[in-house]
């Protein structure tokens, strides 16, 4: 071989080598503009319903909000302050309290109290909430019993905003408790001893030392507490008690002012967003991570002893014990008069909407976690973080946001002759599209959690067995993504299960669910006929409580 067709080879060797590194960037740049394009699609999806809200303000309404700024609108915005502060201080104070005991002493029933204080997450606040009217009412068992032992003294009534306040701690303790307990535990006992070498005693340690260690936790839960008072609708409802939810569906269905409902909904994002912005800020002080300290407990005199237990007793009575025993009772004495045909519907319809939101929300949950594997740019970030953030927009936002759209798009179809009547509106279509934007985040986190513990040397052992993506997905990413999509498929089913605003207005008339039957009832004060549907929706929301204690014993 001459050297002229030595150096023609090695050419040709290197312009093949150029043209393979090039196709090689070109598809590396395909890749990545495919990915942001899929990404920035579901975020579009997800984000147009809080745009839709925040640009309602573009078509004033001024006779309708003379009314609401005169009559309505200082009464909502009381209501809601004084919610949130009871809230805050109520749920703040029992959680905090019930994490350092069950945490740091050892007295009867601990190990017990400490998983079953968590069981009032999974009965919604609006049950809790018809099941405490029901009980204390005049015609209560609670009064009756009184009456029949000759006690004539009346009790308070419970359906104002001080009662909604108090319900709604009951209900939401469980978040400042779970990551108070975090906090605690984290901290151990060999932190609590150095205090006590220093000279401090155990409540002076629990104030000066653990307390401040454990405050970004505590405020944390406390944040998320104030975040699901603000999206109520179903508690304050049965209090009769006006606030930003309940005035937004009565101006959708009361004044049949569908851009007086968004605006309102925009006032209530804006509260929403401020205190979404202190919880992230504290979740970044309190980090990611809690490390386990030394899991011995302290003894305690006897008196001490039974003191904890009462009240860890007291609390689980009074927040999940007594209203599961009531719906029981209540479910017992009306089920043959109250069960029929029409509840095979409420069952079906329930079933159905949930596992279609459920199995979409868990695909999008997949592309996202994966692209955010691949991607970690500002750009990608931010676009993630939009497509979760209607888990903090309250579902009755979420249900004007996705119907103003919707119906425009009907009136569009009807203009050009395409449609003779609206199809779209009050269809399965407008639920599935709030309720998918309301809880992506709820199987995008479990999924993104458990992608993380695919590493980077399994991902490249797979691409050296097998260069088809396909079975590489097959083989190596389902089986370790397989636990997380399970938790994500199940936490999301119940979430849609127990969700109230957006399945009562946005569906068709007579289009029931379970949830939809619970305020039916209760809307009429017929307590008992409200337990058979609220049972069947606790007992399915026993399951992400029990999946999240799975889960804090493996971290325990």
């Amino acid at each position: 071989m001459t050297k002229a067709s030595i150096k023609e080879d090695h050419a040709v060797k290197e312009d093949t080598v150029s043209d393979n590194h090039a196709i090689g960037q070109e598809h590396v740049i395909f890749k990545r503009v495919f990915s942001k394009s899929v990404l920035g699609l579901i975020s579009l999806f997800m984000l147009i319903p809080i745009l839709v809200v925040l640009f309602s303000w573009t078509q004033p309404v001024a006779d309708i909000w003379e009314h609401m700024t005169d009559y309505v609108l200082p009464q909502v915005a009381k209501n809601t302050a004084i919610l949130l502060l009871m809230v805050t201080v109520i749920a703040g104070s029992i959680g905090t309290a019930l994490a350092w005991i069950t945490s740091m002493y050892r007295f009867p029933g601990q190990r017990f109290f400490s998983w079953a204080l968590m069981l009032p997450l999974a009965m919604p606040a609006y049950v809790l909430a018809f099941v405490t009217v029901g009980i204390v009412d005049f015609s209560g068992p609670l009064q009756t019993g009184l009456r029949d032992l000759g006690v004539s003294a009346a009790i308070p009534s419970v359906r104002n905003v001080w009662g909604a306040g108090l319900i709604l701690s009951l209900a939401f303790y469980p978040y400042v408790y779970l990551l108070a307990r975090q906090a605690f535990l984290s901290q151990g006992r060999r932190a609590i001893e150095a205090g006590q070498m220093l000279g401090l005693s155990r409540g002076k340690v629990l104030l000066r030392l653990a307390l401040p260690q454990a405050l970004p936790w505590i405020i944390g839960g406390l944040l998320l507490a104030c975040m699901e008072t603000l999206a109520d609708f179903g508690a304050v409802s049965v209090f009769n008690v006006d606030t930003f939810t309940t005035a937004i569906y009565k101006a959708w269905f009361g004044f049949f002012s569908l851009t007086t409902a968004a605006q309102l909904a925009a006032l209530l994002i804006g509260v929403v967003f401020i205190v979404v912005f202190f919880e992230q800020y504290w979740q970044a002080r309190r980090g990611n991570t809690v490390t386990q300290g030394n899991s011995r407990r302290f003894e305690t005199s006897t008196a001490a002893k039974v003191a904890m237990m009462l009240f860890c007793a007291l609390v689980f009575f009074i927040a999940f014990l007594l209203p599961f025993l009531q719906l029981l009772y209540w479910t017992a004495m009306n089920y043959q008069e109250d069960f029929d045909a029409r509840y095979i519907d409420f069952v079906t319809n329930s079933l159905m909407i949930a596992s279609m939101t459920t199995l979409l929300i868990a695909f999008f949950a997949i592309i996202i976690a994966w692209i955010k594997r691949q991607y970690t740019d500002p750009s990608t970030k931010l676009m993630i973080t939009l497509a979760n953030l209607g888990y903090v927009v309250p579902g009755t936002v979420l249900a004007v946001g996705v119907f103003i759209p919707i119906a425009w798009l009907d009136n569009q179809l009807i203009a050009f002759g395409l449609s003779s009547k609206q199809l779209l509106s009050g269809s399965v279509i407008v639920m599935l599209l709030a309720l998918s934007t309301r809880f992506m985040t709820v199987s995008f986190q479990p999924i993104d959690r458990q992608l993380q513990r695919l590493t980077v040397n399994q991902e490249a052992a797979a691409k050296i067995l097998t260069t088809n993506p396909l079975q590489r997905w097959y083989q190596v990413v389902l089986p370790v993504l397989k636990p997380g999509v399970l938790t994500a498929l199940l936490m999301g089913f119940v979430e849609v299960m127990k969700e109230m605003p957006i399945t009562l207005m946005t569906r068709r008339q007579g289009w029931d669910t379970l949830a939809v039957r619970v305020f039916e009832m209760t809307s009429e004060g017929m307590w008992a006929r409200a337990a058979l549907p609220s049972l069947l929706i606790v007992l399915v929301g026993l399951i992400p409580v029990w999946i999240l204690l799975r889960q804090s014993d493996k971290n325990s």
